[in-house]
C-alpha cells in the first residue's frame, strides 16, 4: 500500500477508539487514535482523499498497519 485514504483513516481512528476509549476529564485519545487524527484533520482541511504513507510518522504508520492487519478479510 502506497497511500491511505481518508475513509481508511476514519475507520482506523474509530477502531482504535473502540479498543481504547478516551480517558480523563479531557477525554484524551489513545496514542494511536491521536496520531491518526492529525493527518485526518489535515486531509479534511485540504480536501484530500488520500495521503502517501511515507509522509506519515512511525506511530501513525504503525496504527494504520495495526488496524489493517486486524480488519483484513481472509
Amino acid at each position: 500500500m502506497l497511500y491511505v485514504t481518508i475513509q481508511e483513516l476514519e475507520a482506523a481512528i474509530n477502531y482504535w477508539r473502540s479498543q481504547s476509549p478516551a480517558e480523563g476529564e479531557e477525554l484524551r485519545l489513545c496514542p494511536e487514535a491521536a496520531a491518526l487524527a492529525k493527518p485526518y484533520a489535515l486531509m479534511i482541511v485540504q480536501g484530500s482523499q488520500r495521503v502517501p504513507l511515507d509522509v506519515l510518522d512511525e506511530l501513525t504508520r504503525s496504527a494504520i498497519h495495526g488496524f489493517l492487519k486486524t480488519n483484513q478479510t481472509p
